[in-house]
């Protein structure tokens, strides 16, 4: 079950959220240009899963990211991906709302 709660963004707390953001964590919206225009968390930037693979320079050097998208699915595929190629620490947090509410 921590798997799937880690995969899909429900294994960090408001408060760790809050205290990574705090910390100057990177926020990044991993849905379509169109879904994040519908809205979006704040301060996040938008780079669809899609453009990830031509954006790592972006996420590289950051002290921490928090991917997040509809669900959760996509972000997942982002947080492994960013992985993949040696970037870290990342944080699936889950669902753009989710995020939005336990930073509120």
């Amino acid at each position: 079950m921590n798997f799937f709660r880690n995969l899909f963004g429900g294994g960090t707390s408001s408060a760790d959220l809050k205290a990574r953001v705090a910390e100057g964590a990177f926020l990044v919206d991993v849905r379509t240009p169109a879904e994040y225009a519908e809205g979006h968390v704040p301060g996040s930037v938008n780079i669809p899963l899609d453009r990830v693979p031509f954006q790592l320079h972006q996420f590289r050097n950051k002290k921490h990211i928090i991917v997040f998208c509809r669900s959760g699915n996509r972000s997942g595929m982002a947080k492994s991906l960013l992985q993949a190629n040696g970037i870290a620490p990342v944080t699936n947090g889950g669902s753009w709302q989710q995020v939005k509410r336990r930073l509120s």
